[in-house]
């Protein structure tokens, strides 16, 4: 595998929103990435009823889903063109209940091997920092 051409952040962003497109998941919870950069990525959503579970808190599973996708983009971003990554491993810790308007994930790459990128992500709910996950993205090479 070639390593990333230098690129502009434009480059890199339409290259990122154009796989976007197919993120049917992302789409139907409503979820946007509103940062992206070389290893790093920001997501968000507005935190609305079909997102809690039954106390009224961010579902757990949103939280995982947010963090996932953050640190998937934020992989994506420093593999070539026709590349992809899929999670091998997610851990998430969960620190306070998501209550409030929005959800941010942000997602960052620690190492990225030939193989497999070593990811982490954050999830806050406002103000609130309400998970911190690890992840491991196996990259995908296209098939010749």
């Amino acid at each position: 595998m070639q390593p990333v051409e230098s690129t502009s952040v434009t480059d890199l962003e339409t290259r990122i929103r154009e796989k976007l497109k197919r993120q049917y998941f992302m789409h139907l919870i409503g979820a946007d990435l509103t940062r992206i950069e070389p290893g790093r990525v920001e997501a968000e959503l507005a935190l609305g009823q079909q997102h809690q579970q039954q106390r009224g808190f961010a579902h757990g599973g949103l939280v995982a889903t947010m963090a996932d996708l953050a640190a998937g983009f934020a992989s994506i971003t420093l593999v070539p063109e026709g590349v992809g990554v899929v999670t091998s491993d997610l851990k998430v810790s969960y620190l306070h209940p998501g209550v409030g308007q929005r959800i941010k994930a942000i997602g960052w790459v620690l190492k990225a091997g030939r193989r497999l990128h070593f990811c982490e992500a954050e999830v806050w709910c406002d103000e609130v920092l309400i998970a911190k996950a690890s992840a491991t993205m196996a990259v995908v090479e296209p098939v010749v």
